[in-house]
């Protein structure tokens, strides 16, 4: 029964394959964003509890985040079992992946909508490529191409890794609400 269960937990990660914009179909390129995890300026170790929101589907995944000066370390578990973990130490971004977690499945996606979330707004700016640009009003950020909107950051309250935050990703057609739990 383990190997039906096993299947289970892959195939419901693999139908949550929009976590942190993974699964992107052909289209625009990714921001790429990588931010060196001392930017970050706290350490942080954090659970979460991740909902993603595509294409009328919804779909649940526990997370296990940690961030200190050298490294980020990110854990994916679906129905108990791990499916994916990633970790970068400002160079180099390593994965492992469940063998039937889909190829659309990027860590650097998740990396990206983990720093584009918790990551301070001027770091982010200071890093962007021509046209991109970043704004914080409140609770809320707001990620431009162009001046086009590309995605919308609302959070319940600070710090920003504890409460509640929603990614509302209209390029990929995704939103990501992250719940941590507290302390």
């Amino acid at each position: 029964m383990r190997s039906l269960s096993s299947f289970k937990a892959v195939a419901l990660f693999a139908a949550a394959i929009a976590l942190g914009g993974c699964g992107t179909k052909e289209g625009p390129a990714r921001l790429g964003l990588r931010l060196a995890p001392g930017a970050l300026g706290e350490t942080i170790s954090v659970q979460q509890h991740l909902t993603v929101q595509r294409a009328g589907n919804t779909n649940d995944l526990d997370a296990a985040l940690e961030v200190d000066a050298n490294k980020v370390s990110l854990v994916g578990l679906a129905l108990g079992m791990r499916v994916l973990s990633l970790e970068y130490d400002g160079r180099e971004l390593t994965e492992w992946r469940h063998a039937m977690l889909p190829a659309q499945v990027r860590a650097a996606d998740v990396l990206e909508d983990v720093q584009l979330t918790l990551w301070p707004v001027a770091e982010i700016a200071r890093v962007l490529p021509a046209g991109w640009t970043i704004s914080e009003e409140g609770l809320r950020r707001t990620l431009k191409l162009n001046g086009e909107v590309v995605a919308t950051i609302q959070y319940s309250g600070l710090p920003r890794w504890q409460g509640t935050a929603v990614l509302d990703n209209q390029r990929y057609q995704y939103k990501l609400t992250i719940v941590s739990a507290s302390e």
